[in-house]
């Protein structure tokens, strides 16, 4: 298999991402292409592209004449991001139940397997990967197109997590219980399981 090489833009990109995702960069920090510029030893346009980048994923927002700079995702906001998820990811649980998926369990595999001193980032996108692998089980392009509007959102909700599971293992065994819920089934039984797992924890 060949390596796609990678440019400085996605370079930058990526340690950025990383840095937002593992709470290094908190919510409301401002982010000045001169400062981005020195820290890291890229020309200007190069910053400018990186951060335009990760304001397309919905990572970094930009106001005009301002410097892009990390959302806050507040109470608020996580409560209506959980009940707009609650009501797809219940579809889910009633499509699936009954049935095994593969690519969450292998998720869970991942997940479990980083190492303890792995940024914070690489949890969240396995974290991402577990719940992204059950709703395109459903093999609905919909459902898949109407989940992803709220990716952004919930990766950067997911930074919060760090604190409220301080050991890995606890997050591991409840996505485990979430999933062995959905694979036994009943339907009924598989929503619920859903509803309860998405109860925002602070």
């Amino acid at each position: 298999m060949k390596l796609r090489p990678v440019s400085t833009v996605e370079a930058l990109a990526d340690a950025l991402r990383t840095r937002v995702l593992s709470g290094d960069l908190a919510a409301g920090t401002s982010l000045p292409e001169q400062e981005i510029s020195d820290t890291y030893g890229v020309a200007r346009p190069t910053v400018r592209e990186a951060l335009a980048a990760l304001v397309h994923e919905g990572l970094l927002r930009r106001e005009r004449n301002r410097s892009a700079y990390v959302p806050e995702i507040t109470t608020s906001d996580l409560a209506d991001l959980m009940y707009v998820r609650g009501s797809l990811e219940e579809l889910m649980a009633g499509a699936l139940y009954g049935h095994r998926v593969p690519a969450a369990e292998a998720a869970l595999t991942r997940l479990e397997a980083l190492p303890p001193d792995e940024p914070w980032a690489e949890v969240v996108a396995e974290h991402m990967a577990f719940h992204q692998a059950l709703i395109v089980a459903v093999a609905s392009p919909r459902l898949e197109r109407l989940y992803a509007t709220l990716a952004a959102e919930t990766r950067l909700g997911l930074v919060r997590l760090r604190k409220v599971y301080p050991k890995r293992a606890e997050l591991v065994a409840e996505h485990r219980d979430l999933l062995a819920a959905i694979e036994r089934g009943p339907a009924e039984a598989a929503r619920r399981a859903v509803r309860e797992h998405l109860e925002w924890r602070s």
